[in-house]
């Protein structure tokens, strides 16, 4: 089938996992001039490998993804590029599973992810900052303080006229290291030789500003900590958490964040809204389309390793599937979910086959929905 057959020698993603020669080429890879960035790795941070339950999460929902040829080629577009990769498309075709499978096939370890809502700020993606965590701790540890001696004491001297007693020292501020973390746009920004996969979901939920908001990041790779910046006289590095390890404790100097590989930014859109033509500009684009019968069929395939030609009921529920997403939106997860339960010996009864398929194969929009 075209979609398993079609290899191009300058794709580096495939889909079809293995691709850790691949990888090598995606690290060695010559940006563009305008997308070629200068941070420096902390030798002392090692990011999540692939090993670990994170990875096996992202491996496991990565491997059963099936990209046909026009999806690996916009991809590699932007991997080569190094653009972000806009995908919209209707609930349920795979968009947040695209990512994954890019992660999982070319080694890049667990992908990072933002889901967005109408309160998102740039902020939540790039860093948090409790910073009433910390002015409550100055206050325990003003009261921690010993305080003076208590019963006779040599009596003090008595201030000169006119002069006033010196205050009492306060108590030192606790470090802000232990209350920053970054976020998972911060963490996908941290210099690496190889790039992480950050999945931003549903960017078209968001307030009408954090499309232009993330231009500037975007384009710069980098981002400025103000509450850093701010010490980076008294105190120039500053190691704080990330996103996938509060305790990771990778070194930030002057307060800025500024990747070396520019990060494989996923960001998917239900079409809930238009973005502006700036944003869309920095963008490479992806519109997916609802699988058709010969893709569902790999997809089974890969997801329960069930050949579909091989059995009629499983025909039968993609032709059902097919007919029913004629009225109404389906996502591809519902039909994976009837051939499980069909499996399992459920909904087994013959009269039973109209209320299974309005169970499982229930709209996600129209009249029935």
């Amino acid at each position: 089938m075209e979609a398993e057959a079609v290899v191009k020698d300058w794709w580096l993603y495939h889909g079809t996992g293995e691709g850790t020669d691949r990888r090598a080429r995606l690290e060695s890879g010559s940006p563009p001039p305008w997308r070629d960035f200068t941070g420096v790795p902390d030798p002392g941070y090692a990011p999540p490998g692939c090993e670990g339950p994170a990875w096996e999460r992202t491996r496991r929902r990565g491997e059963g993804y099936v990209p046909d040829e026009q999806e690996k080629d916009v991809v590699n577009t932007a991997l080569h590029l190094r653009r972000p990769l806009l995908i919209t498309g209707k609930p349920g075709v795979g968009k947040s599973t695209l990512a994954y499978s890019i992660a999982s096939d070319l080694d890049l370890g667990p992908v990072l992810h933002w889901p967005i809502t109408s309160r998102t700020v740039l902020r939540d993606g790039l860093y948090l900052y409790d910073a009433i965590g910390r002015l409550q701790e100055a206050g325990l540890e003003q009261l921690r303080r010993p305080a003076g001696p208590v019963g006779p004491a040599e009596p003090a001297a008595s201030p000169a006229a006119g002069a006033t007693a010196p205050a009492p020292e306060p108590a030192p501020a606790p470090s802000i290291s232990r209350y920053l973390r970054l976020g998972p746009l911060g963490t996908a920004l941290l210099p690496q030789d190889r790039p992480r996969v950050l999945l931003v979901d549903e960017i078209d939920k968001s307030d009408i500003d954090l499309p232009g908001d993330l231009l500037t990041v975007f384009e710069d790779g980098g981002f400025v900590i103000p509450e850093l910046a701010r010490l980076a006289q008294e105190d120039p590095t500053v190691a704080i958490g990330t996103d996938d390890d509060p305790d990771a404790a990778v070194h930030i100097s002057q307060g800025r964040v500024q990747c070396r590989y520019f990060p494989v930014v996923v960001l998917t859109s239900n079409g809930e809204r238009d973005f502006p033509p700036a944003f869309l500009r920095r963008c490479v684009r992806l519109h997916l389309e609802p699988p058709g019968e010969e893709k569902l069929a790999l997809i089974v395939r890969r997801r329960l390793g069930i050949d579909v030609e091989a059995g009629g009921e499983y025909q039968e529920l993609v032709r059902d599937f097919i007919d029913r997403a004629g009225d109404g939106d389906l996502a591809t997860d519902q039909l994976l979910n009837a051939i499980q339960l069909r499996l399992a010996g459920a909904w087994s009864a013959p009269g039973d086959r109209d209320r299974f398929l309005k169970t499982v194969m229930q709209h996600l929009t129209g009249p029935t929905a």
